[in-house]
């Protein structure tokens, strides 16, 4: 989207930038296209595998053609493809998205069900190295090359390349079952206990002791993303003219670095936030499954191992959907925020 110069009686050109809602319609058409672009996908990623889908489906349990015919017609897999998409693109927009091979149960309903464990496990997550993520990167920065900065950076990055999956499998071994003097004192998986009375307090204390270790883990992988970025941005905002004129009329390095210099470094760590939001309702699938959450990671790793198509379409849909809502409203904050960006 380009500026244009506008000149009056002669005076020098000015650079006027187009309108916010013009800069929100080009985004909504964006998101919009992203959309459909997601959805064709969605169709089609699943019928153009080889071989029969019926026959993939049912893993060997259909003996005759009869049988097969009758899959087929129950699922709509005999019609022609261009008819099969209009139907998925009806049904899809009605929020029906399929029953389940494996549950027997509407797949909408299915997500909803499990949408809740992982809003719970990948929120909480994100909200904790978020917050932790961007404190270490403020105090790395203005700190830049003393032995604080060179411990937090060192830390975040080596928790960062460990695989997530692996640093879980420590706390369980660690944390959970026990090693050495060290006890055992979370459990090793699951949301809630058996003997969890639903909708008492001690239910939702439960929840937390056994979302404790697959959150501490989320939240050490997580942390580099935030702290790296905002002492990055902190960095470039610390040699600016105006943090200068800021300690020139007298104020403080504390005040200076709060007012001025923070404000502006946020700016790229809000489009992070913003984006890695969306990646909340698609879940950690490798997290989901060692300690045994029953949220969309853990139902889409199940469906894969059926093969349930109509899960995974609707788990894909949903996930993808999320992203592009977050990335449209990143994008949108992002231009109220900073108006350059809209030219």
């Amino acid at each position: 989207m380009s500026a244009t110069l506008v000149a009056a009686g002669g005076s020098t050109p000015t650079l006027r930038r187009p309108s916010y809602a013009k800069y929100v319609g080009g985004r909504v058409l964006g998101a919009l296209g992203s959309l459909a672009f997601v959805l064709v996908v969605n169709f089609f990623l699943f019928r153009v595998l080889p071989g029969d889908p019926a026959r993939t489906l049912g893993r060997g349990r259909f003996r005759t053609e009869e049988q097969l015919e009758a899959f087929r017609a129950t699922y709509g897999l005999d019609q022609p493809l261009p008819q099969q998409f209009l139907t998925f693109l009806k049904n899809t927009l009605t929020g029906d998205l399929g029953v389940s091979l494996r549950y027997r149960v509407p797949v909408s309903e299915l997500i909803l069900d499990r949408l809740w464990p992982t809003l719970l496990l990948v929120g909480t997550s994100t909200l904790l190295a978020t917050i932790i993520g961007i404190y270490l990167g403020m105090v790395s920065a203005w700190n830049r090359g003393k032995t604080v900065d060179r411990v937090w950076t060192g830390s975040t990055l080596t928790l960062y390349s460990m695989p997530e999956w692996w640093l879980g499998l420590l706390l369980i071994a660690t944390l959970a079952v026990g090693f050495g003097p060290v006890p055992g004192m979370f459990p090793t998986g699951g949301l809630h206990s058996v003997d969890a009375d639903p909708g008492t307090f001690g239910y939702v204390l439960d929840t937390a002791w056994h979302l404790a270790l697959p959150v501490t883990t989320l939240t050490l992988a997580y942390l580099a993303d935030y702290a790296l970025i905002m002492r990055s941005s902190l960095l470039d905002e610390i040699g600016e003219d105006y943090l200068v004129t800021a300690r020139a009329k007298g104020l403080r390095d504390l005040q200076v670095r709060r007012r001025h210099a923070v404000p502006n470094a946020l700016l790229p760590t809000t489009t992070l936030v913003a984006i890695n939001l969306g990646f909340v309702v698609s879940g950690a699938i490798t997290i989901e499954t060692i300690f045994s959450i029953p949220g969309l990671g853990l139902l889409a790793t199940e469906a894969l191992s059926i093969p349930d198509y109509w899960v995974l379409q609707g788990v894909f849909l949903v996930a993808s959907a999320a992203v592009i809502l977050a990335n449209l409203l990143a994008n949108l904050l992002y231009g109220l925020l900073d108006p350059r960006v809209r030219t």
